[in-house]
């Protein structure tokens, strides 16, 4: 049965936030299931996501809800065991709208897993995502 993979021990990291406005902006948005919040990177060619479960995940979607106009068209997942290099998963095409998006994953297991995103659609490359979920099984 797959479920939401991101719990209170799961460790984040982004590569920026919008003016270091971590309060109004912070990765914390990502996952608070609020509507109003979100993570507003700041500018830069290449933005990404960081998470370090704290056990062994099987990841089998990743959903993610962007800010039209502020989204990535196309997008790395990497994920890596312990302390092995990150490996590629999977490069994902999300489309420039305001919908959550669901992507299938092909079975990986990792505790490590980094999402970037490429391709911006703003001018500047910033990225705005309301919601990011991981979903599959802990292993």
């Amino acid at each position: 049965m797959t479920h939401s993979l991101v719990c209170p021990e799961t460790v984040s990291r982004v590569s920026s936030v919008l003016n270091r406005d971590t309060r109004q902006f912070g990765k914390k948005h990502l996952f608070d299931q609020n509507e109003e919040t979100c993570w507003n990177s700041d500018q830069g060619p290449c933005q990404w996501v960081m998470l370090e479960f704290p056990q062994g995940v099987r990841i089998s979607q990743l959903q993610i809800q962007f800010q039209g106009g502020f989204s990535s068209r196309r997008c790395r997942l990497e994920g890596s065991q312990g302390s092995q290099a990150l490996f590629r998963i999977v490069d994902f095409y999300p489309e420039d709208n305001n919908s959550l998006q669901t992507f299938p994953i092909p079975a990986a297991e990792v505790d490590r897993l980094k999402v970037t995103f490429e391709d911006m659609a703003d001018f500047f490359g910033r990225v705005v995502i309301y919601h990011l979920r991981v979903l599959g099984e802990k292993v």
